[in-house]
């Protein structure tokens, strides 16, 4: 790589972007992407996942050269391809690599000898090299690690996260040579503020990724595991937690929701290679089971909380606040508050979905949910559940919301509303 290096980006979403823009500051760079109106709003000069300011965004196109293109033979005289692609599961929850093997057909299409191609999409162990390549070479005619060579890159970026911004992200590298892996570390290195850490495989790098986020949700999935019992026990599961963690080691997390496209999607990348190797991964398997049931419960939790203060749930008018899948910011992607709602739809058909983040298109597109950006003028419900913790919702008068202050339901999944305001939380 004695020539100038020339980034193209892969996938245009909420980790190809910011990457892609981060690139252009230090290298001649271009994003790729199917979606030619998601291509054009990024050329006007906005993002609509926020992910990336309207002014760093026009910045980098007027100021550093940066575009976006859905054409092919723009992105021939790149030389450094980054693939950043979702990574989803079916309706069995079984692995669906067809975006990355698509992302794999168009870099074989461009890619020419001597070039890198860097994947970022979560993956289990052994995807880039045994799936994803395979595909670049058959498509290219090139040989992989003779004509062309490959690294893994593993995202991190958090949707919505204002502080650990992707330049400040300490990022774990790798490549399939020790020669590649520094220049593919080198490149990554030279725009970041925090560095980064080479990993000695691409394998490695590929599991690193994975435990990150399975981690996360089997110790959510014990904190959420806390509440159901302590609920039944009477007693409040952040006070607990508060009383816990006044101990030097203790590791302090809430119970919670666990949606997005991380968290709540990629063991079960590790979950299905696991199986194949013989080894049934019991601990990560239940999380997931009990973490995609918590929507459900929840639900069934404000309804024994209308029963017992006498609110009829038949035909009950109740307001969810958020559907997203965490607060401040619009990504709606495998949000479990659609439990919720399904749930309680079970009982009445009077629910009303309020979040100022969310776009009613998209919402209902994918669930098939009406949503509204603002509060219907005088309405009032019998109950009310805070879903997803906006700054907007912690300013509200929530008993306000209600139709009898008295004997209505406020429930706080997210336990940030004044205790004395509500009547349960998670």
């Amino acid at each position: 790589m004695e020539k100038e290096i020339k980034i193209c980006v892969i996938g245009l979403g909420y980790v190809g972007l910011p990457l892609a823009r981060l690139f252009s500051t230090k290298y001649k760079t271009i994003g790729f992407d199917m979606n030619a109106k998601r291509c054009e709003a990024l050329m006007a000069g906005h993002d609509a996942t926020l992910e990336v300011s309207d002014e760093l965004l026009q910045d980098a196109i007027n100021n550093h050269g940066f575009r976006c293109t859905t054409d092919l033979d723009e992105i021939r005289d790149c030389n450094f391809y980054v693939v950043a692609v979702p990574t989803p599961v079916d309706d069995n929850n079984r692995p669906d690599l067809k975006p990355l093997w698509g992302a794999s057909e168009t870099v074989g299409k461009v890619i020419s000898k001597g070039d890198i191609v860097v994947y970022e999409s979560t993956v289990y162990p052994g995807v880039t090299e045994e799936e994803c390549l395979p595909v670049v070479e058959k498509v290219s005619g090139l040989k992989f690690n003779e004509d062309f060579f490959a690294g893994y890159s593993p995202e991190r970026i958090n949707p919505g996260d204002k502080q650990h911004t992707v330049e400040k992200i300490k990022k774990v590298t790798s490549g399939s040579t020790p020669e590649i892996a520094d220049i593919v570390d080198g490149v990554y290195n030279s725009v970041l503020v925090n560095g980064t850490h080479k990993a000695p495989s691409i394998k490695v790098a590929e599991a690193s990724k994975i435990i990150e986020n399975s981690q996360r949700d089997v110790n959510i999935a014990f904190m959420n595991e806390l509440a159901k019992i302590f609920n039944a026990m009477g007693i409040d599961t952040h006070d607990v937690i508060e009383a816990a963690s006044s101990k030097w080691n203790f590791i302090k997390l809430s119970p919670g929701l666990v949606g997005g496209h991380c968290i709540s999607v990629d063991p079960y990348y590790l979950i299905q290679k696991a199986q194949v190797y013989g080894v049934l991964p019991r601990v990560m398997f239940s999380a997931r089971r009990l973490n995609d049931g918590m929507g459900a419960y929840v639900a069934n939790q404000t309804i024994k909380a209308m029963n017992l203060k006498g609110v009829k749930v038949k035909d009950a008018r109740i307001l969810l606040l958020g559907i997203t899948f965490k607060e401040n910011c619009p990504d709606i992607r495998n949000t479990k508050i659609v439990d919720i709602y399904h749930t309680l739809q079970e009982y009445t058909p009077n629910i009303t979905v309020y979040d100022p983040w969310a776009n009613p298109e998209a919402v209902k597109h994918e669930y098939g949910i009406d949503v509204v950006n603002a509060l219907p003028a005088d309405s009032r419900y019998d109950a009310v559940i805070l879903g997803v913790a906006h700054d907007q919702f912690k300013q509200l008068d929530v008993r306000g919301l209600l139709a009898d202050p008295a004997n209505g339901v406020v429930y706080d999944v997210k336990g940030v509303l004044d205790r004395n305001t509500i009547d349960a939380r998670l």
